[in-house]
């Protein structure tokens, strides 16, 4: 039953930062006026990294009890998250707002190879908890 609740939860958070990072973003970007587009997503991604480490941490502290592997990756993404959320967006918003382009840039970058990152990894704990 655990294992089956960390597996779920896993999905959603698979699914989620899928489709936000490639859905719902590139969507507002193609949709919207920029500037609407780059306030929107300022005001969405706390909310996107809360809901990354939520379901990665229920899901980790879940899967903890029978695959520690799993578990500990999963409650590695809520904690880089946490540091993304809270110290790596914050800096993105200086750097736009201060008109830093490069450093924005190399932040942003670091962004979405984290959450790239974020989204393999929950891939290859879904495939460890199925089997």
């Amino acid at each position: 039953m655990i294992n089956a609740a960390a597996l779920l939860i896993t999905s959603l958070l698979f699914g989620g930062m899928t489709l936000f990072s490639f859905g719902f973003a590139p969507f507002l970007f193609s949709a919207l006026p920029l500037e609407t587009t780059r306030t929107l997503i300022r005001r969405a991604f706390p909310h996107f990294y809360l809901f990354v480490i939520a379901t990665a941490a229920a899901a980790g502290l879940l899967a903890l009890t029978g695959d520690v592997l799993a578990g500990g990756t999963l409650v590695a993404i809520a904690l880089t998250a946490v540091l993304a959320r809270q110290v790596l967006m914050p800096a993105i918003n200086r750097a736009t707002d201060a008109g830093e382009k490069r450093r924005f840039a190399r932040l942003h970058g670091a962004s979405v190879v984290l959450t790239l990152i974020h989204i393999v990894l929950s891939g290859g704990v879904l495939l460890r908890l199925a089997q």
